[in-house]
């Protein structure tokens, strides 16, 4: 845990709103906050460091902020308290795939109280189950003789029989090698099943707090007031049992939060910190993929101990957005003794009322999906650490990474606990790399600045402000929400350097611009390229699921590519019928270290009247061979033109990227590949490593400038803007914007 931390309710507000923030403090000391005008997020000291400028904008103090623990771990809160009544008898039963063993209990189903009323089911450090039921004078355990085998379902169920005087607990295995089993134990005294003060929660001890949290997938519990027969098991569906108390049923409901119950007294529940839904159950088949064609294949919940959907501290300061605050990039800048902690936000444009031509669009969804993103090599290179550290230290960089403080919860590049990959992050948590001042790599002789994302925008930020250029912030929440209205008063609209998660609605909205005359600069790489889905309810939770295709850094399982939030196929927008080429011309293509070439000039260029404009002003036959991304302006990811995937027949590519250094081994896109010989478009693997500077016409009169590159935003500042990228920027944007 950090002595300092805190998030903003929401990533962008507009003047006249009022912005909650989140703080946590362990340092004892007291905090003072004040807002800024970031208008440089890059400690490098050859750019001139991090700048900001004070903002006379008063924070209100709502709170104190105290130290807060981070409720990591996901699990289910079913029915009322009290949901066992009366009930002498009872058959607790449910499906189960464990998919981690840990040093420690994980807790499966659990009513059991403090005064030991009630009953659990728990997967032990062994992987064996135990049972618990409270009885009149403590209580009982008994546990079965084998482990449960992982990444299997079976069929657990405890049978609580008053009269007799019996416990029993068996599981027994729905596939595979695994035997059954079946344990008995004699109560010496007369079990007690109400606990009227607990709810029945799954994955937890606790119905209040994630507590010995459960990894794996649960399915169809079921509660009984009756005790079944020995050697029964429990008939699914169980809704028509007339002595069913609950049947819950996973696969109804599967974009929300609800648990249904489908029994007579519908005990219906909640779920916290938002497993992973739309998963392949028990009796999944492979005949179908998509969990609406199938939901009964579809009833299981992935539950995991690191799942967080928000963090859940009290608002501790706000600010008021005044009328008449610029469009900008800011944060709350936080000082507790000697531990300090910035919480960037961005000011969008009185609704309705733009106050520029120019629309920059901020990715704070990419940012999201990337949020607290630990990279492997901080897990596995002990000198790559370390000269981060060092270099973090040298410019008063931002100290903290997220390799070393996962406590806040890691980004869908990373894997939960039990090996399964991230599908559901929230921004309702301090994501440590959306940080003024955050380094992503060392060796800045190899890497420049070392920047992603938000550090690495404020290179165009900075350079907009300096060559004069008034621009709105709008941000991916907002073109979600608004679409093409909230484009519609711009001239024109530039992107940052790694714009790649858009949901469908963001895509239409851009297009709609494009085609109805608008002006598109595509200033990054690898942009447009994976789908997502948005919670329909809470703002700031996102959905990815990482199907068939793409450069990945986790594989969706087989069945699992369609989203929970919006039922629909996510993965790749190029196997969603939309691929980048289509509306800007280029598409991801290559990727290598985060390391930047050059672009060669097309002669060609020169003379063709339709793109020579963009040329003004440089006379070099290479462009961009310096930069603080990379030392170069083409590097890293790269996009190139593909007519099969949508390029306009009219694209015309002003500039080619080539001499990509040897310490970026190169790799093709896996989408573009069919063997190591061979590709897809037919042509050498060398020759589709490449960024193409790419501009064409719509038909209603828009234009697209597209540059293939992430690390091209990196040139800009060059020389305070004095260099060739920055001429043919400066010419894109004065022309889109007049």
């Amino acid at each position: 845990m950090l002595p300092l931390a805190g998030y903003a309710e929401r990533l962008s507000a507009r003047p006249g709103q009022t912005l909650r923030f989140h703080v946590a403090n362990a340092t004892g000391a007291p905090v003072s906050a004040r807002v800024v005008r970031v208008r440089c997020a890059d400690p490098n000291p050859a750019i001139g460091g991090v700048q900001t400028e004070p903002v006379d904008i008063a924070v209100e103090v709502l709170a104190t902020p105290g130290p807060q623990p981070v409720p990591l771990g996901s699990y289910a809160v079913l029915g009322p308290a009290g949901l066992l009544g009366a009930a002498a008898d009872c058959t607790a039963a449910l499906l189960v795939q464990p998919t981690l063993a840990l040093p420690r209990r994980q807790v499966l189903l659990s009513t059991l109280d403090d005064q030991g009323r009630g009953l659990q089911l728990e997967l032990t450090p062994a992987r064996t189950v135990r049972a618990t039921v409270g009885t009149s004078t403590g209580p009982a355990t008994l546990e079965t003789d084998q482990p449960l085998p992982l990444h299997a379902w079976t069929d657990l169920t405890l049978v609580v029989d008053s009269a007799a005087r019996m416990l029993t607990l068996s599981a027994r295995p729905l596939a595979g090698p695994a035997t059954s089993q079946a344990v008995q134990l004699a109560l010496a005294a007369a079990p007690v099943l109400q606990s009227p003060t607990r709810c029945l929660s799954l994955a937890s001890a606790s119905d209040t707090a994630p507590v010995d949290c459960f990894n794996g997938r649960l399915e169809a519990p079921v509660l009984l007031a009756r005790a079944l027969p020995t050697g029964d098991t429990v008939s699914r569906p169980a809704a028509d049992d007339p002595a069913c108390i609950a049947a819950w049923d996973f696969a109804l409901e599967m974009h929300s939060q609800r648990v249904v119950d489908t029994g007579p007294h519908a005990h219906h529940g909640r779920l916290v910190n938002t497993p992973t839904r739309a998963v392949c159950g028990a009796r999944w088949t492979g005949q179908e993929h998509c969990f609406r064609h199938a939901p009964a294949e579809y009833g299981a919940i992935h539950f995991h101990d690191d799942d967080l959907d928000d963090c859940r501290w009290p608002a501790t300061h706000a600010v008021h957005l005044p009328a008449g605050l610029k469009s900008d990039a800011y944060a709350l800048l936080l000082q507790a003794g000697d531990a300090a902690e910035n919480i960037p936000f961005f000011v969008v444009p009185p609704l309705g009322r733009p106050t520029a031509k120019i629309a920059v669009l901020v990715s704070t969804y990419t940012y999201t999906i990337y949020g607290n993103h630990a990279r492997p090599e901080w897990m596995i290179d002990p000198a790559w650490r370390a000269d981060l550290v060092a270099q973090n230290q040298a410019w008063g960089a931002y100290p903290y990474n997220p390799g070393e403080h996962r406590d806040y919860g890691l980004s869908t590049y990373n894997y939960h606990s039990d090996g399964s990959g991230i599908a559901l992050v929230s921004w309702r948590r301090p994501m440590l790399n959306l940080r003024v001042g955050y380094v992503t790599y060392p060796y800045p002789e190899i890497r420049g600045s070392g920047l992603r994302h938000y550090p690495a925008d404020s290179h165009l930020l900075l350079w907009l402000a300096q060559m004069g250029h008034e621009v709105d912030l709008i941000t991916d929440d907002e073109l979600h929400r608004e679409g093409q209205a909230l484009l519609a008063p711009y001239k024109a609209v530039l992107t940052g350097s790694h714009p790649e998660y858009h949901t469908p609605q963001m895509l239409d909205a851009l297009q709609a611009f494009r085609d109805n005359g608008g002006r598109l600069a595509y200033l990054g790489g690898n942009g447009f390229y994976w789908k997502i889905a948005l919670d329909p309810v809470r703002d700031g939770l996102i959905e990815i699921r990482r199907g068939e295709g793409g450069i990945r850094a986790w594989a969706a399982e087989p069945g699992e590519y369609f989203q929970q939030f919006d039922g629909q196929y996510g993965g790749l927008w190029r196997r969603n019928a939309r691929p980048p080429q289509k509306l800007v011309g280029v598409g991801f293509t290559a990727q290598g270290n985060f390391v930047g070439s050059h672009y060669r000039i097309d002669p060609a260029a020169r003379s063709n009247p339709r793109v020579s404009w963009l040329l003004e002003g440089v006379a070099a036959e290479t462009v961009g061979g310096e930069g603080f991304s990379g030392h170069g302006a083409a590097g890293f990811e790269l996009d190139r033109v593909d007519t099969r995937l949508g390029s306009p027949a009219n694209a015309v590519v002003v500039a080619r990227s080539e001499n990509h250094p040897p310490e970026a081994p190169w790799v093709l896109v896996p989408e573009e590949q069919l063997t190591h010989i061979t590709t897809i478009p037919g042509q050498p693997h060398k020759a589709l490593i490449r960024a193409d500077m790419t501009w064409f016409d719509c038909p209603g009169g828009g234009e697209v400038f597209a540059v293939g590159s992430i690390t091209f935003c990196g040139a800009l500042p060059v020389n305070g803007g004095d260099n060739d990228i920055s001429r043919i920027l400066d010419n894109v944007v004065r022309r889109f914007s007049r």
